[in-house]
């Protein structure tokens, strides 16, 4: 994989991190939980993606650099939450984490010829099921099944790699473009406060 998405992708794993280890110190949970809480968050999409696909041992079982930087990243949260939490660099390191994972899933689904649906479906997951574990962890409805524009986000920017990768665009390319209109679709989203309609009984 290029550089700048490998800086990128370790950038992704940082912020998955933090959120779920932020999210155990708030439930009071020890250490060793917090660094459950942020491992789930940063490697489980990915680790779900590659058994979904029969890709064994998953990658980040292989090339341990993920699970370091997760590690971590819930250990300074866990010393200093509370200067993690204000600064909200790490909303747009999520971001931006959530474009990197979506266009790395999708990619990885087209190279096991999966179809459109299919490698939509597998960019999402590799980018939101990590949250969905550790929102499962704490008793709570998805975060991600409740209300913001979040896998939207990643269906529309996934939805588009496939068509540009049915165009025969660079590959290369192709991974930016995903990954920055994600991204930028998931800032918008959050600033205008955009939300899918509910219904309410």
């Amino acid at each position: 994989m290029l550089n700048w998405l490998n800086l990128l992708d370790s950038i992704g794993t940082m912020a998955f991190a933090a959120s779920g280890a932020l999210a155990g110190v708030k439930k009071q949970m020890d250490l060793f939980g917090v660094i459950v809480l942020g491992l789930v968050t940063a490697i489980g999409g990915g680790i779900v993606r590659d058994v979904i696909l029969n890709s064994l041992p998953p990658y980040v079982f292989v090339h341990n650099l993920d699970i370091i930087i997760a590690i971590l990243t819930s250990i300074i949260v866990f010393i200093a939450p509370k200067s993690i939490e204000k600064r909200r660099i790490f909303f747009y390191f999520d971001a931006l984490g959530l474009g990197v994972f979506s266009a790395i899933g999708v990619s990885k689904a087209i190279d096991y010829h999966m179809s459109f649906i299919g490698s939509i479906i597998l960019g999402t997951i590799t980018a939101v099921f990590g949250g969905m574990i550790r929102d499962v962890l704490q008793a709570e409805i998805p975060l991600v099944l409740r209300k913001e524009i979040y896998a939207s986000a990643c269906i529309i920017g996934t939805s588009l790699f496939y068509v540009l990768h049915l165009l025969k665009l660079n590959v290369s390319i192709n991974l930016f473009l995903c990954t920055i209109i994600i991204f930028t679709l998931r800032i918008i989203a959050f600033s205008k406060n955009w939300q899918l309609p509910r219904k309410m009984l």
